[in-house]
């Protein structure tokens, strides 16, 4: 081929350095003839940097005058016209051996405009090691003070070192001159830049941070301190300490000693050695003296300054310029780290804020409230008007309903045109009386006006804010819970729950919380107590106060223990899911509260050697048993593969019968985790792991291998076979786990552990009919018969008692799908080879009478 038809930019980019080519791969142009000298580009050519390029100039060449440059080396070569063409790649690197640095920027920089990218020039200037060592400096030689490697040695260069290794790709070389080393002005330049960058980043933060901090002031409150002026915004926590530390300084500096110990007792929650235990790391301000002396001043403060140059020789700056540079850019580092800090300690601030029930969840939980706004009224009652014209508007809608209803039966009729003027009037006495009206407004409320009463409280409490809910709403509620009614009682319970979302936090908490336990423990109404105890649910799932926690628990096991079974059904559809997603928002789900119910059931194991409280038995295992779908979700979503469960086209639906039927949507699995499309990842991933990758890491499941299960078949050994109710209980709540849980998990876990207990104990009826029981396939059924089976050889061959086989048979016997496989077993015994293996089957018959 012509070497005329030759394009440097078409060669291909070598990694390598510009080695001499081997002889057999050499074309006819590659070497000068003899005679001539080799082109400056060559391999051969062992020259001076000066020969290279132009002898008196620095400025870099283009990409087309490199190749003009190649064109030219070779143009004197042998005859035939032939033009051998250099590779751009062995251009870069004489560029780089050479110390041309800027030259091969300069054609690093068009070869990326082309479309094209050379590795050797890409890796070089991305590597900062390359910089720190001859950044900004010419070839060797050719300045004064510069070392025979090129870099800027320390003595000729008055002991700068920068404290910052930047990479060309950082430094904005159209900046850059060619008669003078800017170095130091450069890095400067980009360490002021990267500084600047990072307090915008701080600021957007610490807005952030103040928004969130100004979300706890109510809405209104700020509207009355901006329209009046005159009213002084209360001071915040973050002023407050932050003054706190200036005055405790203040009196520490002159010598006001005894006062600053009193005033940092009464202040025991401040540490006053440390300024950022203010918060917020913001930087410390002038002391309370320099701030006196400064109040209202506005002269410019002085601040020291230099003449600058531009394309001056270093040797032509003051003896200490470089050093003064140096502390700058040290300086400016420095802030930066400082910066950074400061910036990720907000950023976990915000992240703080942010509180982490799913949305389905809340709503699931909202739903108790049960209010509906079908109706025409119902729409009237939420819909409250702002404005005069639209006052008369409802008025007109209104009225025309409420001429003929004026009676007893129809007062809810009035409840629009009371919200409407309680909300806008403005003077407090009259709302005060409009509000009492509303609550007395009917002598005995039945259900569908209880709602229309509530829908109103709910409405007014989302048009007024907190403030005004806490002021005017609730004083109604506290006034009614002692009433003589019942209906007026129940009334006060449900907007308890209602009010919930609209009231202050440390209200919902103190308050409220207080009056609905007084309640709980005083009224004689079931349906009131069944009220409160939704309420309760409400509350728990707004509450943020950790020392409540205790309160909860007891409140919870109050309602579980009692005597109505409606305030009990309520208290596991709604008060337990919503204590236990806050315990699992705490993290004591696994650490106090399932241990805390299972010490109580080991205790009353203990103490019911002479008798047994069987109520109390029921009421702790019923609440383990409700634990099960909030334990169940927690496992799932601190499993290893969390991280990888995304929605996609291709899962696999949920069985129907995945799940044990949940007593309300609060126990529903896949509302505690969002949705059942999640949930539907979340199990196969769930079901992959345990059959392949195992357990290894997975906390929470291992807590529930390795401590729930042991500690559960450890009281299950102790429980006396012969009580029925004992059994009974057990077996429904493993029955349960085991469901939840899934079959892989009771092959390979529950199994493994319940295998193996005691023969002549609870522990086999419990385990035939609380976990062999759990999936009805043939071969669970198969499974089932060889395990009776089994324990009826043993127990006859070993002359042992037969109480644990009584008892597996009389539960599995309560169910008549289970009649033929008891015949099955039976069976088996009536053709055994062993007489007492025989005899134990008659026995067994006289059992199946009763209920076969």
């Amino acid at each position: 081929m012509a070497s005329g038809s030759v394009n440097p930019f078409n060669v291909s980019d070598s990694e390598e350095e510009a080695e001499p080519q081997r002889s057999d791969e050499r074309s006819p142009g590659d070497e000068a003839p003899p005679g001539r000298s080799p082109g400056p580009f060559s391999p051969q050519a062992d020259q001076e940097p000066g020969t290279l390029l132009l002898p008196n100039s620095r400025i870099s060449p283009s990409a087309d005058s490199v190749q003009a440059l190649g064109i030219g080396g070779a143009a004197g070569l042998g005859g035939g016209g032939a033009e051998p063409r250099v590779s751009v790649d062995a251009i870069a690197a004489q560029l780089l051996r050479d110390q041309y640095i800027l030259t091969a920027l300069e054609l690093h920089t068009e070869l990326l405009e082309a479309g094209r990218e050379l590795p050797r020039l890409r890796d070089y200037f991305s590597n900062p090691g390359n910089f720190e060592r001859q950044s900004g400096t010419p070839p060797a030689g050719k300045e004064p003070g510069i070392g025979a490697g090129g870099a800027l040695s320390t003595e000729d260069a008055g002991g700068y070192r920068a404290g910052s290794i930047s990479t060309l790709d950082s430094l904005d070389f159209t900046r850059y001159s060619d008669d003078g080393n800017r170095e130091s002005d450069e890095r400067v330049a980009v360490l002021e830049f990267e500084l600047r960058k990072a307090k915008e980043t701080i600021q957007a933060l610490r807005t952030n941070l103040t928004q969130a901090a100004e979300c706890e002031i109510p809405s209104q409150e700020r509207k009355n301190y901006k329209s009046s002026p005159e009213i002084q915004e209360p001071i915040r926590p973050l002023e407050k300490r932050a003054l706190n530390f200036l005055v405790n300084e203040y009196l520490l500096k002159n010598e006001y000693k005894l006062s600053s110990i009193t005033f940092s007792d009464e202040n025991d929650d401040q540490d006053f050695e440390l300024w950022d235990d203010v918060g917020l790391n913001i930087p410390k301000p002038p002391d309370l003296l320099q701030l006196y002396r400064n109040c209202g001043s506005s002269h410019p403060s002085h601040r020291e300054t230099a003449d600058a140059a531009v394309g001056v020789d270093t040797s032509d700056l003051p003896g200490d310029y470089v050093t003064k540079e140096a502390e700058v850019v040290q300086e400016l580092e420095y802030q930066i780290s400082l910066l950074n800090s400061e910036k990720q300690s907000l950023a976990e601030q915000i992240k703080k804020l942010q509180r982490k029930l799913s949305p389905a969840f809340h709503q699931a939980l909202l739903s108790f409230c049960r209010m509906s706004a079908d109706s025409r009224l119902g729409s009237e009652v939420s819909r409250i008007a702002d404005s005069e014209e639209s006052v008369m508007l409802m008025l007109g809608r209104c009225l025309p309903h409420i001429v003929p209803n004026v009676l007893l039966a129809k007062r809810e009729e009035l409840i629009p045109l009371i919200l409407c003027t309680a909300c806008l009037h403005p003077e407090p006495k009259e709302r005060d009386q409009l509000l009492h009206i509303l609550f007395n407004l009917i002598k005995r409320p039945d259900d569908e006006q209880r709602q229309m009463i509530l829908m109103g409280c709910v409405a007014f409490a989302r048009h007024v804010g907190p403030t005004r809910v806490e002021v005017e709403l609730l004083p109604q509620c506290w006034e009614q819970i002692n009433h003589k009614y019942p209906e007026r009682r129940l009334l006060v319970a449900e907007s308890c729950g209602a009010l919930a979302p609209y009231l202050p936090k440390e209200i919902r908490s103190s308050l409220v919380l207080s009056m609905l336990q007084q309640m709980l423990a005083e009224d004689k109404a079931d349906m009131v107590r069944e009220a409160v105890v939704k309420s309760l649910g409400i509350i728990m799932g707004y509450i943020d106060d950790p020392d409540k926690y205790s309160q909860g628990f007891e409140l919870m096991l109050l309602s579980l223990g009692d005597l109505s079974e409606r305030v009990v059904a309520a208290t596991h559809q709604v008060f337990i899911p919503a204590f236990a997603a806050w315990t699992v928002e705490l993290g004591n789900l696994q650490a106090q509260l399932i241990p805390s119910l299972l010490s109580r059931i080991e205790k009353l194991l203990q103490q019911g050697e002479h008798g047994l409280d069987e109520h109390k038995l029921h009421t702790f295992l019923s609440a383990l048993q409700s634990l099960i779908p909030p334990l169940f979700a927690l496992v799932l979503q601190n499993a290893p593969f969390t991280s990888r469960a995304k929605l996609q086209s291709d899962i696999t639906p949920i069985e129907v019968t995945r799940f044990p039927r949940p007593a309300s949507p609060l126990q529903d699995v896949a509302t505690i985790i969002g949705s059942r499309e999640q949930l539907a990842i979340l199990l196969q991933l769930y079901e992959h792991q345990l059959q392949h990758e195992g357990t290894t890491g997975w906390e929470t499941l291992l807590w529930v291998v390795n401590q729930l299960l042991p500690q559960l078949i450890e009281i299950v050994g102790r429980i006396n076979v012969a009580s029925t109710t004992c059994v009974h209980e057990f077996s429904r709540f493993f029955w349960r786990l085991c469901r939840t849980f899934g079959k892989t998990f009771t092959n390979t876990k529950v199994d493994a552990s319940a295998g193996n207990g005691i023969l002549t104990k609870a522990t086999v009826p419990i385990y035939a009919t609380g976990v062999l029981t759990c999936y009805n396939q043939e071969e669970d059924r198969k499974l089932l018969v060889g395990f009776l089976e089994d324990v009826m050889t043993t127990l006859s061959l070993s002359h042992a008692p037969l109480d644990s086989l009584k008892a597996s048979f009389v539960e599995l016997g309560a169910n008549p799908a289970y009649h033929e496989l008891l015949l099955t077993v039976l069976w088996y015994g009536v053709v055994h080879t062993s007489a007492l293996v025989r005899c134990t089957a008659a026995r067994m018959f006289e059992v199946s009478v009763h209920f076969i």
